[in-house]
């Protein structure tokens, strides 16, 4: 059967006969005005039903207004600002709230700082800006990102007052339509006004004249030109740019805020130029030195106690003396890096008391950020041997008196049979010599014979808060004690007084410099039989310095008395002691409890409190030879090498060394070359690390280096600029101090090491 055969078209003749058939199934032309009308139908029910969806969606978003929404701030939150003992601030925390401003307050600078940079157009718009919209999105699409916003002033008041920070679109139309309504109500003045009073500008401070008093210290009234520029800027990043934490930033904000200000007319370009050059100081440092949280933690709870619920913002004179601070916790660091992990323990605590009870110092533990439990405060451990002075003062008061002989024999009391660390028994003694060398037996046979009620009584009276059970053991310090409790026992006894209260607030006053609250004065002296009571006690705690387990504490020719403390298996060493003007009680050893690498009181503690004792007493004092010898020599740097001064340097007495000056090559960060000479730097370690040591090459540029021997083998003091180059090494965290460096330079490591700078960034 032969196969039907299709006729072969080629794609021409196909796309002809389409159009033809194309051609005769079109509508005539007469149907034309019939389908023009059913479009016109058409697009206007689009129309129709898209401004009903637009109203619709518009009165959704009225009814679903928040009632509760905008910037909540909590009423009853007072904001701490904290200063030190010689009114430094060193610290702030909380919500600062300031004044509300009214219109005759703020300084017309403010205002058009404010204006030329989140508003320019704010004084011709309705409220919203759609100009300002329309430049905003050009802009953010030429630099690929959000760079500029398009709210108003007038709409972000809106938010502030009214909506969530959430961003979608409906948060934008209630935002314009809210925006729309304040305008329709308020003056504009009174919408700016509103805004500097409610805005967020960083570091916990909402409105202008909080900002104000938590950056610069003062009203909003008194700002500059410059100072209020830099808070106008603050308002689009106030969390990144607050210039506590990134001045730099804040201050590039500071110039753009000035050049928008020519741009509109506020000020000239001259007056830009001056305004910039202008310093602004911050009366809070960038950062709270992080020691000092742990006192800082103390502080707001003393606060709470002393004025209940106030609100408001608060200026607190604190007693931390920020210079013994930061020694204290250099010594503990230095301390633990040379021996730390030889000894197996990990963690210490530090309380320095003025006579008075003034908290001088305190370190609550190695490093705030990994831990924020204070171990001077809130930790309680056995302190063992430590609680012996109780026991002995109970006895003193008893009738016992140092030359009292005692029996060092085994001892039974009930089930309990102490014994010494030694394990052996020393036979007759007197009761200074069984204290100097803590003698387990004799203690426990007072404190069975006084009573232990009578013990606990005694403690009390001086301080102790913590439950102590009426137990034998107790006299050997089974109980759980607190650092700050037992140091502050040992301060009554050096003070002469029944009991020293510590105290961390001298004063604090509100907003307009009100003293809301002063501290009382300290208590009376203690006279007739329980002075020399006292007087006694003194004599044996020095003997235990002097001859006894505390001989690592001795300082030269100061009078220091104290004890050891050491509980079972090691697992807590202490020491406290005092001068005539301090009282300091040292604490080491693990927060798990574990047992230590056999450290006793006598031992870690008791250097760590001779290293921090001997230097903090010339900063109490202010009377240390080596504060006087660095004046001297930033003073007169060139003295030392006048041959017509040959005392000044023994170098020179000899005719040894007479130094050099001159410009200086970095070898490393301990090592110069000055004319040819290398030149060990005194006090530093050397390291080579390139980045400092370009740093300090930049530094030594084009300027002279004075260098003299400084009596230690084979080094010298270079003095640049009239200051001694190893510290400003260290003060900047450049290098480490040698173990041998004058308390000069190790106090400049310190205060690197505290503020976490240089190579002690991270650490």
């Amino acid at each position: 059967m032969n196969k039907a055969r299709w006729p072969r078209l080629d794609l021409q003749s196909r796309l002809q006969g389409w159009q033809s058939r194309s051609a005769a199934s079109a509508p005539q032309s007469s149907h034309g005005p019939v389908r023009a009308g059913w479009r016109r139908k058409y697009l206007a029910a689009s129309l129709g039903l898209l401004l009903a969806l637009s109203t619709a969606y518009v009165l959704y978003c009225i009814a679903t207004l928040p009632i509760t929404g905008g910037l909540q701030v909590e009423a009853t939150q007072s904001a701490l600002t904290f200063e030190g003992a010689q009114g430094e601030v060193f610290a702030a925390r909380g919500v600062f709230k300031g004044d509300r401003l009214a219109a005759a307050d703020m300084p017309p600078h403010l205002a058009q700082a404010i204006v030329a940079i989140e508003d320019r157009r704010f004084f011709d718009h309705i409220g919203v800006d759609l100009r300002g919209i329309l430049r905003a999105g050009w802009r953010n699409s030429q630099a690929g990102g959000t760079r500029e916003g398009g709210s108003t002033i007038t709409q972000q008041l809106a938010r502030l007052m009214f909506l969530s920070q959430e961003r979608t679109f409906r948060r934008k139309v209630q935002e314009a339509l809210l925006a729309l309504w304040l305008e329709s109500q308020l003056k504009k003045e009174d919408i700016l006004l509103r805004y500097l009073n409610t805005a967020y500008f960083g570091a916990g401070a909402y409105g202008v004249d909080a900002a104000a008093r938590r950056y610069f210290g003062k009203k909003a009234g008194e700002l500059s030109l410059a100072e209020s520029a830099m808070l106008a800027g603050l308002v689009r990043a106030p969390s990144q740019l607050a210039p506590t934490r990134n001045f730099g930033g804040a201050k590039e904000r500071q110039e753009t805020v000035l050049q928008t200000m020519v741009e509109t007319g506020a000020l000239t370009a001259a007056e830009a130029e001056a305004t910039r050059a202008q310093p602004v100081n911050l009366r809070t440092p960038p950062e709270t030195p992080p020691g000092t949280n742990y006192f800082v933690d103390m502080v707001a709870g003393d606060v709470r106690r002393l004025l209940g619920s106030a609100s408001g913002d608060l200026t607190l004179r604190t007693t931390l003396n920020l210079e013994l601070q930061r020694l204290a916790e250099g010594v503990i660091e230095r301390r633990f890096e040379a021996e730390g992990t030889k000894k197996n323990v990990s963690q210490a605590a530090l309380v320095a008391l003025g006579r008075d009870g003034a908290v001088l110092a305190m370190v609550g533990g190695r490093n705030y950020e990994a831990s924020q439990f204070n171990r001077a405060t809130q930790a309680k451990r056995q302190p063992g041997s430590l609680f012996k002075l109780f026991v002995y003062l109970t006895a003193l008061q008893r009738g016992y008196t140092p030359q009292s002989v005692v029996v060092d024999k085994p001892t039974q009391i009930g089930e309990w049979e102490p014994q010494n660390s030694s394990g052996r028994f020393r036979g007759n003694m007197t009761l200074r010599n069984a204290f100097a060398q803590s003698v387990n037996t004799v203690a426990a046979q007072l404190g069975d014979e006084v009573g232990t009620s009578a013990v606990i009584d005694t403690a009390k009276r001086m301080g102790v808060q913590s439950t102590l059970p009426a137990v034998p053991s107790l006299a050997l310090g089974s109980a759980e004690v607190t650092l700050l409790e037992m140091t502050r026992a040992f301060g009554a006894v050096s003070a002469g007084v029944q009991t020293l209260e510590p105290y961390s607030i001298r004063s604090i006053a509100g907003n307009s410099q009100q003293a809301l609250y002063t501290k009382p004065g300290a208590g009376s002296e203690v006279t007739g039989q329980l002075g020399a009571t006292r007087a006694m006690m003194i004599d044996m705690l020095q003997s235990v310095v002097n001859e006894g387990t505390g001989k690592a504490a001795r300082i030269p020719n100061v009078a220091v008395g104290g004890k050891t403390g050491t509980t079972q298996e090691y697992r807590d060493a202490w020491f406290i002691g005092f001068t005539g003007d301090l009282v300091v009680g040292v604490w080491v050893g693990n927060d798990d409890n574990t047992p230590t690498n056999r450290v006793t009181g006598g031992d870690l503690p008791a250097n760590i409190w001779r290293d921090f004792v001997g230097r903090a007493l010339p900063v109490v004092t202010k009377t240390s030879p080596q504060v006087a010898r660095r004046n001297t020599d930033a003073l007169n740097p060139g003295t030392a090498l006048t041959p017509a001064n040959p005392a000044a340097s023994p170098a020179v007495a000899t005719g040894a060394d007479t130094g050099v000056r001159g410009s200086a090559d970095v070898v490393d960060l301990a090592t110069l070359a000055v004319r040819g000479r290398k030149i060990q730097l005194e006090g530093i370690l050397g390291d080579d690390d390139r980045r400092a040591v370009r740093a300090l090459a930049r530094f030594l540029r084009r300027r002279e280096v004075i260098c003299e021997p400084s009596g230690m083998p084979e080094r010298y003091r270079c003095i640049v600029d009239g200051q001694n180059l190893s510290q400003i090494i260290l003060g900047a965290g450049g290098a480490r101090a040698t173990p041998d460096a004058p308390a000069e330079l190790l106090a400049s490591e310190d205060e690197a090491r505290s503020a976490r700078v240089g190579i002690w960034r991270n650490m």
